[in-house]
């Protein structure tokens, strides 16, 4: 039975997809991508007897696709936690979505998995900004305070590899930093041993300090407003930056806005984590927006819409 694993390119994504395939190794198709190319299905041409497992990409976005590979007899596994809409009964297509906005997709396969593989889960919660379910998660693993920052800064450099326009911007191609991560069921061995943890943690630290030095454009005690420049770095250091300022300020909302080399702007919105609700609802209001209720963004916002997505911003937020 041929198979196909398709998979957002951040850090819940690749940890979803390494914990199913420790649980189940296998030979499969890697469909991936940057982390906002979230169609992924689109990619996918599957038929009778083929196997699709879809993990951390929304099923909205790709209900089209799901239904075509549906009618040609694939058989489906799908975990995410993205809005969904509505996912149709069937008895090909196997759905585990669970939107709260403390859930995220590889903490879905850890419960599906009863733990098995669940340092990974913990990376991956702790990259996708979610620091509360990552140490709830933790709580059984006898971890030490020093091995806990650890998996926090690997779940925030996986995370930050996703981030980018295009795979050139990145430092890894996903699906090859997927296959650095395969061997290695604890963590802390990869952390030790692997090559490509190195050039990540490189990247990161001097995309971050670039990141610190910049000043809002605006901010008050609801809602801060960055624009980072039309460059590689900023591209892929914007996620990880919102959720650290994010993380400093829990009680307010921030949007970071990057340009773009075609003068459209990359948007990233987090929610205040006091509340962690209504970054997607905003987002979903502008053409190619999405996500989920703590953070969520929008992949190419018009400039002439930029004036109105930051009163609307601020609206959605002040009130």
């Amino acid at each position: 039975m041929p198979h196909i694993d398709v998979f957002n390119g951040d850090a819940d994504g690749l940890c979803a997809l390494h914990q199913l395939r420790l649980h189940e190794p296998l030979e499969s198709e890697l469909v991936t991508g940057v982390k906002r190319d979230i169609a992924l299905l689109n990619r996918v041409h599957a038929t009778r007897g083929d196997h699709v497992t879809v993990l951390d990409i929304s099923f909205d976005k790709n209900r089209v696709d799901v239904e075509r590979l549906l009618r040609a007899g694939a058989e489906i596994t799908y975990f995410d936690h993205h809005f969904s809409g509505d996912v149709p009964e069937h008895d090909s297509l196997h759905a585990t979505i669970d939107t709260s906005p403390d859930v995220c997709t590889s903490l879905l396969v850890d419960a599906h998995l009863h733990g098995a593989f669940r340092p990974w889960a913990v990376v991956a919660a702790f990259g996708d900004n979610l620091f509360d379910a990552a140490r709830r998660t933790a709580a059984g693993l006898g971890l030490s305070g020093v091995a806990m920052e650890q998996l926090k800064h690997l779940g925030t450099l996986i995370n930050y590899n996703g981030y980018g326009a295009t795979l050139d911007d990145l430092h890894c191609h996903p699906a090859r930093l997927y296959r650095a991560m395969a061997p290695y069921a604890d963590p802390f061995d990869f952390m030790r041993e692997s090559r490509v943890y190195e050039e990540l943690d490189a990247g990161y630290r001097e995309d971050i300090g670039r990141a610190r030095s910049l000043v809002a454009e605006f901010e008050d005690q609801a809602v801060a407003l960055y624009l980072l420049p039309d460059a590689a770095w900023a591209r892929r250091v914007s996620g990880v930056f919102a959720n650290e300022l994010a993380r400093a300020c829990p009680g307010r909302a921030h949007a970071l806005a990057t340009e773009m080399p075609d003068g459209s702007y990359r948007i990233s919105v987090r929610a205040p984590l006091a509340t962690k609700t209504g970054a997607d609802a905003l987002c979903r209001r502008f053409p190619g927006g999405g996500g989920r209720q703590a953070a969520a963004g929008i992949n190419a916002l018009p400039k002439e819409m930029f004036s109105a997505f930051i009163q609307d911003f601020r609206r959605h937020f002040s009130g």
